[in-house]
């Protein structure tokens, strides 16, 4: 596959354009190793099957699914994996800010194509084996580009050629899209914010992925009250736990 060639480093201003990489501008801070630990227990929680495809999504909008997904696939790309992270959010993207790409083209430009050309839409980062497939531009009809045959094909495809993607998607509870996606991959990490989320809002959400029959294997709670001043990072993480909800 013909990819892009690196973008300039990444620093603590990519706030400014996306969400924060903690784990690639202060990868030994306690912070980036709660990401990790978060790595690491989702790895845990699929020891007797294969992980290849996950979504991280939320019940409601600016919820830190962004940040957690990114940051998660800097720490799987660490391990030597080849990762691929996937905006999903065709409705408000954000990881061609994040990463410093091009969004001109990416997963929208793929689904509509008659010949896609991955390497037109894929680009490596500054980050040892993590690439990142943008959202593309914004499309009038997300939910049914998701739903495409187009885009099992794609996951199809991409599986053959990475160890692992992540998707971040948009929130359950406000389209469809995340059901559409969840029912694709092999596992769905819930992210809910303490003292944000609300309890009827997640318990909505759990519901509507339980009807498309998702593997909803954990939640990770986050922006937890703390007294460690650590910046816009302090008290992010609060932790992983796993489900035993079935499908």
């Amino acid at each position: 596959m013909a990819l892009f060639k690196k973008k300039k480093q990444l620093d603590s201003n990519s706030m400014k354009n996306g969400v924060g990489l903690i784990t690639v501008t202060k990868p030994t801070s306690s912070i980036a190793e709660q990401f990790r630990t978060i790595r690491t227990n989702i790895q845990f929680s699929s020891a007797d099957r294969q992980l290849k495809t996950l979504v991280f999504t939320s019940a409601d909008p600016s919820e830190g699914k962004s940040t957690i997904s990114s940051n998660v696939a800097v720490t799987w790309a660490d391990q030597g994996n080849k990762v691929l992270l996937i905006d999903g959010d065709l409705r408000r993207p954000t990881v061609a800010r994040s990463f410093r790409v091009s969004n001109s083209h990416g997963l929208t430009t793929i689904l509509t194509a008659k010949q896609a050309n991955l390497g037109e839409s894929i680009h490596e980062t500054e980050v040892p084996n993590l690439y990142v497939l943008p959202s593309g531009p914004v499309p009038p009809n997300p939910s049914e580009l998701l739903n495409s045959s187009k885009m099992d094909q794609l996951l199809k495809v991409l599986k053959e050629q990475f160890d692992i993607i992540i998707l971040d998607v948009p929130p359950v509870n406000t389209v469809t899209d995340a059901q559409i996606l969840a029912s694709k991959v092999d596992g769905i990490v819930l992210v809910v914010p303490q003292g944000i989320a609300i309890k009827g809002a997640v318990l909505r959400a759990r519901d509507l992925l339980q009807k498309v029959h998702a593997n909803l294997i954990g939640t990770v709670l986050n922006r937890v009250s703390t007294t460690d001043s650590t910046g816009y990072y302090g008290g992010y993480y609060g932790g992983y736990y796993g489900t035993d909800d079935k499908k």
